[in-house]
Order: structure tokens, then C-alpha cells, then sequence
């Protein structure tokens, strides 16, 4: 029974997408992950931050597919980075804590192409704009509408009551 369970949970993580990871680094730890760039000057983003551990702070680097460093920098705390990627092939993302003894540190990081990030957070403003246009229109037509008719019943009013006075 538990096999099935856990089987079927397996079966799930491959379908499963998600942009940010969060990694425990432990001490004397550097840890790489990779990325496959399918086209030559594709927009790349890197972002990271360490959230708990030491002084919050790590050691990174950025390796292109030939080992060339794109990026580096030492004892960083965070840090969000575009660039280039000069050359098809597989992009190489290292964080070190080789300079800690003891503390272990917990990095949250994001590596996406960088023109649909981009291109998402914008359409959800757009989205979100569209939104409340709408709605400030249905408010601003129900208003003017409740104007109108209390303007109705307001000279009704005052002319009802001029003619009982004079009859």
C-alpha cells in the first residue's frame, strides 16, 4: 500500500514546474546546478539570496558551456543578474560555502530566460490594470445612475409639493 502511495506521488514530482528553488548549503559545500541554453544570445536571469546562515552570506559563480566565468562574486548576500549567453549549450551555476566551517546557509535562487519573465510580470500587470478599469467603469455607471434617479425623485418631490400648497 505504502508503495503504491509513494509510486504514485513519484509519477507526480516529474509533472511538478517551479521558477525559485531554496537549497541547503551545508559547510565546506559548493553545490552546482545547470541550465541548457538552446539559442546564442538568449537573455538569461540569475537571481539569488541567502536567507538564514553565518553572516547570510555566499560565494557564487557563473561558468559558460567552454568553462569561461560570466559571473562571480564572493561573500555575497544576494544578487540579480542578466546576462548574455554568448554560446549554445549548458550553463553552469555554482554556490560555494567552502570558506564556512560550521555554518550551514539557506539560498534561494532563480535562473529563467529572462525575456518571459519578463514578458509574465507584465502581462500580469496588464491583466491586473484591465481589472480595476473595469471595475471603477461599473462603479462610475451605477453611480451616475443613482444621481440621475435621485435627481428624478428630488424634483419630483418639489413640484408635488408646490401644487398642494396652491390648490
Amino acid at each position: 500500500m505504502r508503495f503504491a502511495l509513494f509510486a504514485g506521488l513519484a509519477s507526480l514530482v516529474s509533472s511538478v514546474t517551479a521558477t525559485a528553488l531554496t537549497y541547503k548549503l551545508d559547510a565546506n559545500e559548493k553545490a552546482c546546478f545547470f541550465t541548457n541554453v538552446e539559442q546564442s544570445n538568449a537573455k538569461v536571469a540569475f537571481y539569488f539570496a541567502v536567507q538564514s546562515g553565518g553572516s547570510f552570506d555566499v560565494d557564487y559563480s557563473v561558468s559558460a558551456p567552454g568553462g569561461k566565468i560570466v559571473l562571480d562574486g564572493t561573500k555575497e548576500r544576494q544578487g540579480d543578474f542578466v546576462f548574455t549567453a554568448q554560446s549554445v549549450g549548458e550553463y553552469t551555476f555554482c554556490f560555494n560555502n567552502e570558506m564556512s566551517t560550521f555554518a550551514e546557509k539557506m539560498v534561494d535562487f532563480e535562473i529563467a530566460k529572462y525575456f518571459r519573465t519578463r514578458e509574465n510580470r507584465n502581462f500580469s500587470t496588464v491583466r491586473s490594470t484591465e481589472r480595476r478599469i473595469f471595475n471603477f467603469s461599473v462603479i462610475e455607471s451605477l453611480m451616475m445612475v443613482s444621481m440621475a434617479a435621485l435627481q428624478v425623485f428630488v424634483v419630483r418631490f418639489f413640484f408635488q409639493g408646490a401644487r398642494k400648497g396652491y390648490v
